[in-house]
């Protein structure tokens, strides 16, 4: 197989996902795009093309290079936008491009890296390579594309991830026909209940399910991530590294280094880095109505039709929520924002809005960077130049951007 190369391409309107990561780094089941369409392919990428405002952050985090764009010989080019990269991605030949059935977005292609640039830059009808449609639906364009691809998604990275079929342990109670999978240097405690009947549980290194936790497959538990007493994590979960998760749970994937300790549901969401939920925070998944949910990316947007029945929230990274706090149906909430108001959240929230019953204003960026620090330090990590000039950037764009 010719050199996978993995790109962002700007399309779609991600909000809060992308404003500190690339599209491919995007955690939306129990892996990222990127490690996806990595063990799918079965290669690692030889370089990666992020968008402009992350390639610092971007290089700092992988031992592939941060290039600007498609480039260089022949090699495979797939969108960092692909959940589900198939058997058609691996099959092109030199010269073929696979277009999004619906959508026309260019999902992969095969040739130089001029090829695909000028596929990007002029449009594929005059790029020079032979298009072929993709069976579905494959590419993210929305925020809450997370929630409409997250269960084909975990099926498949559990399936990918899933080794021997656990021993169990004394006290635990175990039942299901799918695969329970633990990590040797994982523990779990006396009292929990694992629920494998409707679908793979796994359990990676270095985390801890506390006595009294069940856990409802298909469901995922990152590495170093406590699921703490008590806590009920219903299907459809995917707890990213180095969490701290209680109460109800379900249907939602966390990016990773997040804090969800006490009761309080969260339900079909997705949830960034550095995020706190205040203890008691509940959101809603589904309207009283139960008709389709509106949401828009940003405040500045329009509102959308989601497609989606079930649809929680969207929290952007280093967002931090009082106790008892109330999210609606649908929220999406932007980066570094603040929200101790005793009305619900709804809609869009601006990033780095600091909101309390006193009224909204901009979250001052050195205290936002103090707070980040501190909640980071507790982790032992300190923000590197390019990530402090990353938010730096975003909080300048102001908030209700």
């Amino acid at each position: 197989m010719a050199p996978l190369v993995v790109f962002d391409d700007a399309h779609g309107g991600l909000g809060p996902l992308v404003d500190l990561r690339a599209s491919f780094e995007v955690r939306t089941g129990a892996l990222t795009n990127l490690e996806r369409i990595e063990r799918t392919l079965g290669v690692r990428a030889a370089a990666l093309a992020p968008a402009a405002g992350v390639r610092g952050i971007v290089a700092a985090r992988h031992a592939a290079p941060a290039v600007s764009g498609p480039e260089g010989a022949e090699a495979l080019f797939v969108n960092g936008r692909c959940v589900l990269p198939g058997a058609e991605i691996a099959s092109l030949k030199p010269g073929e491009a696979l277009v999004e059935a619906g959508t026309g977005d260019l999902v992969a292609a095969a040739g130089s890296g001029a090829d695909c640039a000028a596929a990007l830059r002029d449009g594929l009808a005059g790029s020079g390579l032979a298009m072929h449609p993709s069976k579905g639906h494959c590419l993210i364009r929305r925020p809450w594309d997370v929630v409409r691809f997250r269960d084909e998604a975990l099926r498949r990275d559990l399936a990918m991830l899933s080794v021997e079929r656990w021993a169990g342990a004394p006290g635990v109670v175990c039942f299901g026909s799918h695969a329970v999978s633990v990590d040797a240097g994982a523990k779990v405690q006396p009292g929990v209940v694992i629920d494998a009947e409707h679908g793979a549980v796994r359990i990676e290194a270095g985390a801890v399910v506390r006595p009294g936790a069940i856990l409802c497959g298909p469901c995922w538990i990152g590495p170093g991530s406590t699921v703490v007493e008590r806590a009920h994590i219903k299907g459809g979960t995917a707890i990213g590294p180095v969490c701290k998760v209680g109460g109800e749970v379900g249907g939602t994937i966390f990016q990773g280094w997040s804090n969800k300790g006490h009761e309080g549901h969260l339900g079909d969401a997705w949830v960034g880095e550095w995020v706190n939920f205040g203890a008691g925070t509940t959101n809603s998944n589904l309207l009283n109505t139960y008709g389709e949910v509106v949401s828009r990316v940003e405040a500045t947007a329009s509102n959308e039709r989601t497609g989606l029945t079930f649809f929680g929230c969207v929290v952007g990274d280093h967002a931090k929520f009082a106790i008892l706090t109330r999210l609606m149906t649908g929220a999406v909430v932007g980066t570094g924002a603040m929200w101790a108001a005793t009305a619900p959240v709804s809609g869009a929230v601006e990033r780095f809005a600091w909101s309390t019953d006193a009224g909204r204003k901009s979250f001052r960026f050195d205290k936002f960077l103090e707070t980040a620090r501190a909640m980071m330090g507790r982790r032992k990590i300190d923000p590197a130049p390019a990530y402090i000039e990353r938010l730096r950037e975003l909080h300048a764009m102001g908030a209700g951007s």
